[in-house]
């Protein structure tokens, strides 16, 4: 993701979550540590005929990664889209060598929780309120990075989807 992709990422944030989109500072904080030798922050973005169809983004520190955001417009959901982003989120925090990597979820996004559960992700718990001003719960999840070091560890047994490119 590069500044020019923030505002068709701003109109996609706020089409998939009205209530509690970022704003256009917090993409701008984020980029910020994005590059250079001291990054601690990798995003990508997704593209189909020139579109942006989707994004995503990882913070590290230390030895832990956490997902900031995925999203993948609606005309996309089911096109393995989000298991991409996902895919090079997690390259990423190899990269960043994080032993383990964190997120939140909202409660009531199955959709998203399966795609999680599906790259080995387990729910660790619950923090109430978190998504405002909605006041939904997120659920916490994790992957344990360091102790999945086989050939398929963080990469889920069927990825589908094609003519999508992504660019970080």
């Amino acid at each position: 993701m590069r500044w020019w992709d923030i505002d068709p990422v701003l109109e996609l944030e706020k089409d998939l979550f009205p209530e509690d989109a970022w704003s256009r500072g917090m993409f701008w904080s984020e980029l910020a540590h994005a590059r250079g030798p001291e990054a601690t922050r990798r995003y990508v973005v997704a593209l189909d005929g020139g579109r942006l169809v989707g994004y995503a983004g990882l913070a590290a520190a230390g030895d832990l990664g956490d997902v900031q955001t995925i999203a993948v417009a609606r005309d996309q959901w089911g096109t393995g889209l989000g298991a991409r982003l996902l895919t090079e989120l997690l390259r990423a925090a190899t990269a960043f060598e994080c032993a383990q990597v964190m997120l939140e979820c909202r409660v009531d996004n199955v959709r998203a929780q399966k795609l999680y559960e599906r790259f080995g992700f387990e729910a660790i718990g619950v923090r109430r309120g978190y998504y405002q001003p909605g006041n939904v719960d997120a659920l916490v999840m994790r992957l344990n990075t360091a102790a999945d070091s086989g050939p398929g560890a963080g990469s889920p047994s069927a990825n589908g989807g094609q003519g999508t490119e992504s660019n970080g």
